[in-house]
């Protein structure tokens, strides 16, 4: 039996207007289309206070702002990068062409090549997102893009410089001190100074999130994103404080952010409840994680293994943190979810900042149909065929012939029956069936 001592509000109760952020976004982006640069910088400065001629980074500014970041933070961003990128290598060696002949004289075979240019958003309002440089433009780069644009909002009136220092380390190519819909906007359709990108990349709220959405078709994107989500998956081998700091942990992200325990433990979800109210008395966020809590948080108690599966996969979070005696079992059973965070040792923020696996991850159900930003997600897999002998095009071409007559297609019979004619020296009607 399936019991919720603590339920979210309903979608009703929440009051979303997906309506008009629509209708915001698709006239902004209509206005940056036209207008270009000039729509472009008045957006930037209605929302950013920036006013700038251009607001590319030049290599002094670059180097400005890499110079006020501490040595300590410069180490430690470079160790974050170098997990990323090492574990990227490993993925995008995995991908392997592949060409093949499936009989005499038939080659087939795909190419994995990358996209050639990509815009990678980079959230830095509330929260200077650091830690999503690493994740779009590095791994960009290990894929093999060309051209990566980076954009990140101002922070405090000027580039943030932690931002900037782990854009240009990760190799972006162009760096812009832009936000929000201009910026997704800028690199997608493209102004007088900025060239467009094939592909757009990264988190942000929700106005960027419908821009991507919008865009989405004359541009790639990485995911259709919605606000962090957590589940925490636990029984009676953890206890209520763990369970509670890694809710929040992730509560904090907005006011909006779905938080989950599910457990078949009724007293660990009960310490867990309690140990929330306690931790949002000292939490730094707890403003915003708290706000999370009350509308989003939901608290599950299942009797069985079994059913906190079913839950689980029904939920597909973004974010799934393991705690059980059987975290091996989830591991082999769970389909749906974003990314999966095994054991006490480990937790959610490890994956968001440094240990190496992608932060860029499905959300609202999405991890059903579909996994987060990887080296893969930059790749276009293209095949090729090639027929070298007359015998193998007039073998194939006699079959082809006739599966375009049962389809009525004639143009494309004749495709093949030429081919029929010249190299197998068969008499095939004009637009007829090969015998």
């Amino acid at each position: 039996m399936i019991r919720h001592l603590k339920t979210a509000k309903s979608a009703e109760e929440r009051g979303e207007d997906d309506a008009k952020v629509r209708a915001i976004v698709e006239e902004t982006l209509a206005e940056i289309e036209a207008q270009g640069d000039a729509k472009v910088r008045e957006l930037s400065v209605k929302f950013d206070q920036l006013d700038r001629e251009s607001y590319r980074l030049t290599q002094a500014e670059i180097e400005q702002a890499m110079s006020e970041v501490s040595e300590r933070d410069l180490e430690d961003i470079k160790f974050a990068q170098t997990q990323i990128r090492n574990f990227a290598q490993h993925q995008r060696d995995s991908m392997k062409d592949v060409e093949v002949e499936t009989m005499p004289g038939v080659i087939l075979g795909h190419k994995n090549i990358p996209v050639n240019s990509v815009g990678c958003y980079v959230p830095g309002g509330k929260f200077p997102m650091v830690a999503s440089a690493h994740m779009s433009v590095l791994t960009a780069k290990v894929a093999g893009v060309k051209r990566v644009v980076a954009a990140a909002p101002p922070y405090q009136g000027k580039p943030h410089p932690a931002i900037v220092t782990a854009m240009h380390l990760a190799g972006a190519d162009e760096i812009l001190v832009l936000g929000g819909m201009q910026a997704v906007g800028a690199m997608a359709l493209g102004t007088e100074t900025i060239d467009p990108v094939d592909m757009l990349v990264g988190p942000g709220n929700a106005f960027v999130a419908e821009a991507k959405r919008q865009l989405y078709g004359r541009v790639g994107i990485d995911l259709f994103a919605g606000p962090t989500e957590t589940m925490v998956i636990a029984d009676d081998t953890v206890d209520g404080e763990l369970c509670a700091t890694d809710l929040l942990g992730q509560a904090e992200h907005g006011y909006n952010s779905p938080a989950v325990l599910l457990t078949n433990s009724e007293q660990l979800a009960k310490d867990t409840m309690s140990e929330i109210e306690r931790l949002l008395e000292i939490l730094p966020t707890a403003e915003t994680a708290g706000k999370s809590w009350e509308d989003y948080g939901e608290v599950i108690v299942c009797d069985t293994y079994e059913e906190m599966l079913e839950q689980a996969d029904f939920y597909a979070s973004e974010h799934v943190q393991v705690m059980t005696d059987r975290d091996d079992w989830f591991l082999d059973n769970m389909t749906s979810y974003g990314a999966l965070f095994l054991g006490p040792r480990t937790n959610v923020s490890y994956g968001d900042k440094v240990i190496g696996t992608n932060h860029t991850l499905p959300t609202k159900k999405a991890g059903r149909y579909t996994g987060g930003l990887w080296v893969g997600k930059f790749i276009k897999t293209h095949t090729y065929q090639r027929i070298t002998t007359d015998e193998a095009s007039a073998l194939v071409g006699e079959y082809c012939s006739r599966l375009c007559a049962l389809e009525h297609f004639a143009g494309h019979g004749e495709q093949a029956n030429i081919r029929v004619r010249r190299y197998g020296g068969k008499d095939v009607p004009y637009a007829g069936a090969a015998e």
